[in-house]
């Protein structure tokens, strides 16, 4: 074997025998490849408590503080638009390796930063990195997960992005209490908000540390013709050597590395507006995913609190509990996935976001005020505040961790981490213009801002009924 090839299982001693599957394996190592996971909700989060002392300290605009936070979206689009053919041509673990490695210099980076140019640029590579993460993260954990598993194993991934959510939210809360604010210094040195900047080098370095440790993806493994390697990986941690038949031939005729071209289909009967039809479910979905309005929660709701009468270290404290909120709807995701299915999940979902998002609707067009002096009236900012966090749990317990699941599993072996690539580039540039929009947008109208949440709710709820097709329980060759 070449010494840069990926960390493999090694094979027993005696290989006239099979390797004994290891009970829970296929976990552990989905866990450790969710670890990817971690660093994109890590990431999305941490910028939450330093927003309003970065725009104190730099002097910005709404403008400018929103391209400032959004960098890393713009980022993450770039980086899943490449992941897909790279993970193709030097494997889904040494991806992973690149990714932690830069994701860490990044958070270094970040919290250095001299001004807004040099911060928006590190928080763009930042984002380069978890984009990879967030593209091949979902297509592994797919193609070694069995497939009886492989809704609560894909979860797994809207887990580890909802604890790091949690983590980054606990952290800024943390270093903001310590030094009386995000903009004043800690007691060992530093302005806090710079520290919650650094602090994302942590998580980065052990997810490269995990992403050592385990094997690659047995998909890719047979499509570089190393099928003894990917027999081992399927029959120590899937339990089923015997499938490397059946992938070998999903994957007969097909080139070593798919460009996204291939993705356009063999004639022009197989394609719809340019592309394959289940390539353009898998870009809308991951849009859709995101023109919600979820990621306004996280990167906004300190500001939006303290808006409507928290102070700061209350917003913040209300923001942890929101994100307690979305861990806990991501754990009743994960117990449901597998027994009831995605379309369900993702119908109710919507629903859910459809209603609470109307709530907001209404409860904003009550306030008083604009901007920073905006007030809701006793009992309305009551139930604006149930109403979120109902709106968090609706995601939460469906299109948070489904979306991650389906763009693992709806593609087949061909093309599937291309495929992943470009709908991951699509919501993170839907994630962007979310982010980049909602600042000038709530300044004019937060009801007119929440009402189009609300339609694009209605819209996901419509679009899944009439063109998702059921994954659940079906093998990845079967797709």
């Amino acid at each position: 074997m070449n010494s840069m090839d990926p960390p493999s299982v090694t094979p027993d001693e005696d290989s006239s025998h099979p390797p004994a599957r290891r009970p829970g394996g296929a976990v552990l190592i989905a866990a450790a490849a969710a670890i990817g996971g971690f660093l994109f909700g890590y990431d999305t989060a941490v910028i939450n408590g330093a927003v309003d002392a970065i725009k104190a300290e730099f002097h910005l605009s709404a403008l400018v503080l929103g391209a400032a936070v959004s960098a890393a979206l713009l980022g993450g689009a770039i980086g899943a638009w490449f992941a897909g053919p790279l993970a193709d041509r030097i494997g889904r673990v040494r991806v992973m390796l690149i990714t932690a490695l830069v994701f860490a210099v990044s958070a270094v980076g970040s919290a250095l930063a001299i001004g807004p140019i040099s911060l928006t640029a590190w928080r763009a590579v930042a984002g380069m990195a978890v984009g990879a993460a967030s593209v091949v993260v979902p297509a592994y954990i797919a193609e070694i997960s069995p497939a009886g598993k492989r809704g609560r194993l894909g979860s797994l991934q809207q887990l580890a992005i909802v604890i790091g959510i949690c983590a980054a939210l606990l952290t800024d809360y943390a270093l903001a209490t310590s030094a009386g604010g995000a903009r004043n210094d800690v007691p060992w040195g530093g302005t806090a908000w710079r520290w919650m900047l650094a602090s994302a080098a942590f998580p980065a370095a052990l997810y490269g540390l995990l992403a050592l440790r385990i094997p690659e993806s047995p998909r890719y493994l047979v499509r570089r013709h190393r099928d003894e390697q990917a027999r081992e990986v399927l029959q120590r941690y899937v339990g089923d050597g015997e499938r490397l038949g059946e992938i070998r031939r999903s994957l007969a005729g097909t080139k070593q590395t798919i460009e996204l071209a291939d993705l356009r289909g063999r004639s022009a009967r197989d394609r719809r507006f340019g592309l394959l039809p289940i390539v353009w479910i898998g870009i809308v979905l991951a849009a859709l995913q995101q023109l919600v309005g979820i990621n306004v929660i996280f990167y906004y709701s300190t500001t939006l609190w303290r808006a409507v009468g928290f102070t700061e270290n209350d917003a913040l404290l209300t923001s942890v509990i929101t994100s307690l909120i979305n861990l806990t709807g991501t754990f009743v995701a994960i117990a449901l996935i597998d027994r009831v299915g995605r379309k369900p999940l993702l119908t109710v979902g919507a629903t859910g976001m459809a209603l609470t998002l109307a709530t907001l609707v209404w409860c904003f067009s009550r306030a008083t005020g604009t901007g920073e002096h905006l007030t809701l009236a006793p009992g309305v900012d009551v139930v604006a505040l149930l109403a979120a966090n109902l709106y968090v749990l609706s995601f939460a317990a469906s299109w948070g961790p489904t979306l991650w699941v389906l763009l693992g599993e709806m593609f087949n072996n061909q093309i599937r981490v291309t495929a992943v690539a470009v709908a991951g580039a699509a919501q993170w540039i839907a994630n962007w213009l979310v982010t980049i929009s909602f600042p000038s947008l709530a300044d004019v109208s937060l009801p007119l801002t929440y009402g189009i949440f609300t339609g694009f709710a209605a819209l996901a709820l419509v679009f899944v009924q009439r063109f998702l097709p059921e994954t659940k329980g079906r093998e990845l060759e079967a797709m």
